[in-house]
Protein backbone atom coordinates (compact mmCIF):
# COMPACT_ATOMS: atom_id res chain seq x y z
CA UNK A 1 0.00 0.00 0.00
CA UNK A 2 1.54 3.43 -1.27
CA UNK A 3 1.56 5.76 2.10
CA UNK A 4 2.82 9.11 -0.32
CA UNK A 5 6.22 10.41 0.29
CA UNK A 6 8.15 9.79 3.06
CA UNK A 7 10.15 12.81 4.49
CA UNK A 8 13.49 11.58 5.97
CA UNK A 9 16.03 13.46 8.32
CA UNK A 10 18.69 14.32 5.64
CA UNK A 11 21.90 11.85 7.24
CA UNK A 12 24.76 10.51 5.79
CA UNK A 13 25.47 7.36 8.13
CA UNK A 14 29.46 7.75 7.46
CA UNK A 15 32.38 9.84 7.36
CA UNK A 16 32.84 11.69 3.61
CA UNK A 17 35.45 14.49 2.75
CA UNK A 18 33.19 17.66 1.77
CA UNK A 19 33.81 17.53 -2.22
CA UNK A 20 32.23 21.18 -2.74
CA UNK A 21 30.37 23.86 -1.38
CA UNK A 22 28.18 27.36 -2.38
CA UNK A 23 25.00 27.43 -4.07
CA UNK A 24 23.33 26.85 -0.55
CA UNK A 25 24.44 23.93 0.38
CA UNK A 26 27.38 21.07 -0.01
CA UNK A 27 28.60 18.08 -1.97
CA UNK A 28 30.16 14.85 -0.70
CA UNK A 29 29.94 10.79 -0.69
CA UNK A 30 28.72 11.45 -4.58
CA UNK A 31 25.64 13.05 -2.81
CA UNK A 32 24.47 16.73 -2.43
CA UNK A 33 22.98 18.58 0.04
CA UNK A 34 21.11 22.10 0.08
CA UNK A 35 21.39 23.61 3.51
CA UNK A 36 23.88 23.92 6.93
CA UNK A 37 25.39 20.58 7.35
CA UNK A 38 26.64 19.25 10.73
CA UNK A 39 29.88 16.41 10.35
CA UNK A 40 30.15 14.30 13.13
CA UNK A 41 31.82 11.02 13.86
CA UNK A 42 28.05 9.14 13.42
CA UNK A 43 28.02 10.47 9.80
CA UNK A 44 26.98 14.12 8.27
CA UNK A 45 23.67 14.90 8.93
CA UNK A 46 21.50 18.01 7.87
CA UNK A 47 21.27 20.78 10.72
CA UNK A 48 19.11 24.06 10.75
CA UNK A 49 20.90 25.67 13.33
CA UNK A 50 18.59 28.08 15.83
CA UNK A 51 20.55 31.23 15.29
CA UNK A 52 22.86 31.51 11.87
CA UNK A 53 25.56 32.13 11.24
CA UNK A 54 25.89 32.01 15.14
CA UNK A 55 26.44 28.72 17.20
CA UNK A 56 24.14 28.62 20.12
CA UNK A 57 24.22 25.84 23.14
CA UNK A 58 20.79 24.59 21.18
CA UNK A 59 22.81 23.73 18.53
CA UNK A 60 25.02 21.45 21.04
CA UNK A 61 23.12 18.77 21.54
CA UNK A 62 24.07 15.95 18.66
CA UNK A 63 27.96 17.37 19.23
CA UNK A 64 27.60 16.51 22.87
CA UNK A 65 25.96 13.17 22.56
CA UNK A 66 29.05 12.09 21.05
CA UNK A 67 31.28 14.69 22.77
CA UNK A 68 34.14 11.44 23.50
CA UNK A 69 34.89 10.93 20.16
CA UNK A 70 35.21 14.79 19.02
CA UNK A 71 38.15 16.75 20.45
CA UNK A 72 38.15 19.33 17.38
CA UNK A 73 35.14 21.58 16.74
CA UNK A 74 35.44 23.52 13.31
CA UNK A 75 32.55 25.97 13.45
CA UNK A 76 31.93 27.53 9.57
CA UNK A 77 30.36 30.80 10.06
CA UNK A 78 29.10 31.67 6.50
CA UNK A 79 30.97 34.08 4.02
CA UNK A 80 32.15 35.83 6.87
CA UNK A 81 33.93 34.87 10.61
CA UNK A 82 31.72 35.65 13.64
CA UNK A 83 32.62 35.02 17.18
CA UNK A 84 31.70 31.18 19.20
CA UNK A 85 29.45 33.23 22.08
CA UNK A 86 31.16 32.56 25.21
CA UNK A 87 28.52 29.93 27.32
CA UNK A 88 28.72 27.82 24.11
CA UNK A 89 32.65 28.45 24.34
CA UNK A 90 32.11 27.07 27.76
CA UNK A 91 29.90 24.05 27.14
CA UNK A 92 32.53 22.94 24.80
CA UNK A 93 35.54 23.07 27.21
CA UNK A 94 33.60 20.64 29.73
CA UNK A 95 33.82 18.24 27.29
CA UNK A 96 36.89 18.63 26.01
CA UNK A 97 36.11 19.84 23.03
CA UNK A 98 38.09 22.55 21.37
CA UNK A 99 36.31 25.07 18.91
CA UNK A 100 37.22 26.82 16.45
CA UNK A 101 35.20 29.69 14.48
CA UNK A 102 35.93 30.39 10.41
CA UNK A 103 34.81 31.04 6.96
CA UNK A 104 32.38 28.29 6.05
CA UNK A 105 35.32 27.83 2.92
CA UNK A 106 38.42 27.58 5.49
CA UNK A 107 36.15 25.21 7.24
CA UNK A 108 35.41 22.97 4.89
CA UNK A 109 38.96 23.03 4.07
CA UNK A 110 40.34 22.34 7.23
CA UNK A 111 37.68 19.81 7.92
CA UNK A 112 38.81 17.74 4.76
CA UNK A 113 42.59 17.74 6.03
CA UNK A 114 42.71 17.20 9.49
CA UNK A 115 39.57 13.90 8.46
CA UNK A 116 42.20 12.59 5.76
CA UNK A 117 44.43 12.84 8.90
CA UNK A 118 42.30 10.69 11.02
CA UNK A 119 41.92 13.22 13.68
CA UNK A 120 38.77 13.45 16.03
CA UNK A 121 37.22 16.49 14.35
CA UNK A 122 33.77 16.96 13.42
CA UNK A 123 32.46 20.55 11.44
CA UNK A 124 29.22 22.82 11.79
CA UNK A 125 28.64 24.27 8.50
CA UNK A 126 26.71 27.28 7.71
CA UNK A 127 25.83 26.96 4.09
CA UNK A 128 26.35 29.97 1.78
CA UNK A 129 25.35 31.01 -2.00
Amino acid sequence: MNTGIEIREAHFPGRAPIDAYGNGGFRFAEMSHRGSLMCLPSGIHGWEPKQPPILTVADLDMILQQASDIEILLVGTGMDLCRIPEDVKAVLREHRISSDPMSTGAAVRTYNVLLAEDRAVAAALIAVE
